[in-house]
């Protein structure tokens, strides 16, 4: 190959890498990717970071007309306005982000966009649009039965609190609480602790205190979930208020007090000291609280011109950062022409390396197609061979097992023999010993011969000779095995292991020896005590192994 060639393809190699790493950035999961960097970055305030990021996010979603990433770069933005108490320009963006919804991404994510325009006028104490936008989410929810039907319930019951509307607002928590027990359960306590404001609005005090400190002592993790440990506190203060037990609600206040660090928290709860002390006639306390709740909202205001500084640089710096971007994808526009005469360059010198081996390559293919039809019949000469092997090795296995079923047929007629010897010496022991009690029978000469020949013939060893014969035949090997491995064992003692390894039981053991079957017992286990068996193992299993 050329140095030329060589040149042109490190070339295309470096073009080729950039597209692709252009791409990359375009796609919908890189989008993703970036959306999700831009919510962390809201979280960990750092809100020109995360306008940046959303920002591109944004511009790369309108360009590839990718609405639902389009959505959530305009939902995070309202997201990032709201924290900086900007409602203004939040709610212009929220109203984006709905108007999207509307016309390209259905009910979910319109339901999405209503929630977060009640959410914002809500911060902003405009808790009358609240409730008309909460009502618009709640008719989307539960005209197309939504998952989320119970938690818009839980907030559209809680402006109905604040507008003072308890009935209403206890008639949306009890049409509330079937979707939340199945679907949202850890919300449940946020719906109970609506009902409980519901019922200190109604005058039902002591009910209302009950219910919020019961739900503080039971439902613990639940209320760190919700973030609702303080407005449950604050019922319980409000109730001890109108029973005028103003002692019980000044130390429950004072008790949240010492531990709530949130500015609007603190202002909210001196607030109702002030009133507290107010009406239990202690004016001191009460002008201090007053004191306490301008410090508070000196600090607010402090923070909230701070925001507002915040938010226009935020602003300038953002409208630099789109005039960069601007600038950028003039830039990659100019690349991208580039990137294509390159890549057209590429293609032509592709086309004439491909035309150049292209005759290469058919005889290579050719050469290749011969070896292939020569392994192919290799394989098929293996696999033939294969089957064959496995048939011999199937045809041993069966004969194997028919050898091994014959051995134990022999042994079952050795052992039925053994028992019939068994059974004719018994017979002849009870025909001598049925004789000898008979005295006349006793004087008989020729009886008495016959007698004395049955006699012998009981002592005769000659059937054990057979038997052990037999035994060998049939069980090559054992025997030689057994005396080698315990040579302390006696003449009687390897046929009794014999009977035993024949699987004849202690009765007939007994039988064919001609004693009793205590004793039977009593030799197996001193033949198995003299081998040094273990007590877990039966003399039985033992055998069979060897």
């Amino acid at each position: 190959m050329s140095f030329k060639v060589k040149k042109i393809l490190i070339m295309l190699s470096f073009v080729m890498s950039a597209t692709l790493s252009w791409s990359q950035i375009q796609s919908a999961a890189q989008c993703d990717s970036i959306l999700k960097k831009g919510q962390e970055a809201t979280r960990n305030k750092e809100y020109v970071k995360s306008l940046e990021l959303l920002t591109t996010a944004r511009t790369a979603a309108e360009k590839n007309r990718w609405n639902k990433q389009l959505f959530y770069a305009i939902n995070y933005t309202a997201h990032n306005y709201i924290a900086m108490m900007d409602y203004g320009e939040a709610l212009n963006y929220c109203l984006e982000a709905y108007n999207l919804s509307v016309k390209e991404l259905g009910p979910e994510f319109e339901m999405i966009a209503l929630n977060n325009i009640a959410i914002l006028y809500t911060a902003d104490k405009n808790y009358k649009k609240a409730r008309e936008y909460y009502k618009k989410t709640y008719e989307t929810a539960k005209n197309e039965n939504y998952k989320s039907l119970g938690i818009y319930l839980i907030n559209l019951a809680n402006v109905e609190n604040i507008l003072e509307n308890p009935e209403q607002a206890r008639a949306y928590i009890n049409e509330a609480m079937p979707n939340l027990t199945k679907n949202w359960p850890q919300s449940v306590v946020a719906a109970n602790m609506i009902l409980a404001e519901s019922d200190l609005l109604e005058g039902n005090t002591v009910m209302a205190r009950q219910k919020a400190e019961q739900l503080l002592q039971q439902e613990v993790k639940d209320v760190a979930y919700n973030d609702i440990a303080v407005p449950l506190k604050e019922i319980i203060v409000k109730s001890y208020f109108e029973e005028s037990n103003y002692d019980m609600a000044a130390q429950t206040a004072r008790n949240i007090l010492a531990k709530e660090r949130n500015i609007e928290t603190r202002e909210r709860i001196f607030e109702l000291l002030s009133k507290i002390y107010n009406k239990s006639g202690k004016y001191q306390l009460a002008v201090a609280c007053k004191d306490s709740i301008i410090d508070t909202q000196h600090k607010l205001n402090e923070i909230k011109n701070g925001r507002l500084f915040e938010n226009s640089r935020v602003k300038f710096e953002m409208q630099d950062y789109k005039n960069q971007l601007a600038l950028k994808e003039e830039k990659t526009a100019a690349q991208r022409k580039i990137i294509y005469s390159l890549l057209a360059i590429f293609i032509a010198v592709l086309t004439g390396i491909v035309f150049i081996f292209r005759q290469k390559k058919l005889i290579a293919e050719r050469n290749q197609r011969i070896t292939s039809l020569e392994l192919e019949k290799e394989k098929n000469d293996n696999l033939l061979l294969e089957k064959q092997f496995r048939e011999n090795e199937t045809n041993a296995l069966l004969e194997q097992e028919r050898l091994k079923n014959e051995i134990e047929a022999r042994n079952r007629k050795l052992s039925a023999k053994a028992l019939f010897l068994s059974d004719r010496n018994q017979l002849i022991e009870d025909i001598i010993t049925s004789l000898a009690k008979k005295p006349k029978l006793s004087k008989d000469v020729s009886l008495a011969n016959h007698i004395r020949d049955l006699k012998s013939h009981l002592k005769a060893d000659d059937e054990w000779e057979d038997f052990i014969t037999h035994f060998e035949e049939l069980n090559q090997g054992f025997l030689n095995r057994l005396k080698t491995q315990h040579p302390g064992l006696t003449s009687n003692d390897i046929r009794f292991i014999a009977y035993i390894y024949m699987n004849l039981s202690i009765k007939e053991i007994s039988s064919i020896l001609n004693i009793t079957i205590e004793a039977c017992r009593k030799r197996k286990d001193r033949i198995a005590h003299k081998m040094e068996l273990a007590e877990n193992i039966s003399l039985y299993n033992y055998i069979s192994t060897l």
